[in-house]
């Protein structure tokens, strides 16, 4: 009777612990069937999952250092061709004592010949022929990889920046909560597309940015590759008290003769004779270059065409900035 009476105690405990498992395992499994976890990493504990990256270069060889260096808290970016080198590494140089990882994308595929400056080795080279900086942008620097930039400058490479102190403007832009921004254009100078760009002033900031010199924050870079529209009105703005020069050399996809001298020279051009263009000098544009605008503009049709198709398959999707139906006079 005291075995059977063993046995029963036994038998208890084990269905009493088995069914204790039980509801144990099945809270693990709708905690965990909530829980979030990258795509593809499902099986792997979730220590072991890096989720962001970083573009800083690491040695192949030597004791690993145990003490993280300095990182570079934001990144500059910019599509260059080597016919704008001068121009390219004035900038680098002034953006390089301000502690930023410096990324360049070739566009035409010459990488070696821009070995002799003090900073390429250290600098990330990108090339693919006759590619836009936005086309580069989309393929490298995913958000996961550069989310331990505070701010990300993507600039076209026919800049000025004498006037422009990255310190001050850095400092401006948080000041002022700007999730995008850009300097403003130097108006005497500069090839202005649109005159709300040119610098005023009489003021420290303005509303607008186009998209020669944006600076993005961490946050709204994550918006802005994935192509959604940011609010259009709030935390944006061109920093008037720091400007720079847009020198306007079509580069990219061919060239007119005389837009390919030096910047300065260029700069020179333009503020002196920007009168005396005539229709003659515009016949000497490239082919190449009339079709990248001819492209441009089917491509934006395209963009448009998927925004209308993507809006209308998703239910889930809200409008932010959808006008309120207007109700009817009574």
């Amino acid at each position: 009777m005291a075995s059977k009476s063993n046995n029963r105690a036994i038998f208890a405990q084990r269905f009493l612990s088995r069914g204790f498992i039980d509801a144990m395992q099945n809270t693990r499994w709708k905690t965990c069937e909530t829980q979030c976890r990258p795509q593809g990493s499902e099986s792997l504990p979730k220590g072991i999952v890096s989720k962001t990256s970083d573009l800083e270069m690491r040695s192949l060889w030597g004791p690993l250092d145990k003490k993280k260096s300095k990182s570079s808290m934001n990144l500059l970016a910019i599509a260059a061709g080597i016919k704008q080198k001068e121009s390219v590494n004035k900038i680098v140089k002034k953006f390089l004592s301000s502690d930023f990882v410096v990324m360049l994308f070739h566009y035409d595929g010459i990488v070696d010949d821009w070995r002799d400056l003090d900073w390429s080795d250290h600098a990330i080279h990108v090339s693919a022929i006759n590619q836009t900086k936005w086309w580069f942008a989309k393929r490298f620097l995913h958000p996961d990889i550069v989310s331990e930039y505070a701010y990300i400058f993507l600039w076209d490479e026919d800049l000025g920046i004498e006037n422009f102190n990255v310190g001050r403007y850095l400092k401006i832009i948080k000041e002022e909560g700007f999730e995008i921004s850009q300097p403003a254009l130097d108006p005497n100078i500069s090839e202005v597309h649109h005159h709300l760009t040119a610098r005023d002033s009489r003021s420290k900031v303005h509303r607008w940015v186009e998209m020669m010199a944006p600076v993005f924050s961490r946050a709204s870079w994550h918006c802005a590759w994935h192509m959604i529209q940011g609010d259009r009105t709030k935390n944006i703005g061109i920093v008037d008290s720091e400007y720079i020069i847009h020198y306007g050399l079509p580069t990219l996809g061919g060239s007119v003769a005389n837009k390919t001298e030096e910047p300065n020279q260029a700069a020179h051009d333009m503020s002196s004779h920007s009168s005396e263009k005539s229709e003659g000098s515009l016949s000497h544009q490239s082919d190449g270059r009339t079709g990248v605008r001819k492209r441009s503009f089917v491509e934006l049709e395209i963009f448009k065409n998927r925004w209308k198709k993507a809006v209308k398959e998703d239910y889930c999707w809200i409008d932010p900035y959808q006008k309120p139906p207007q109700q009817g006079k009574s």
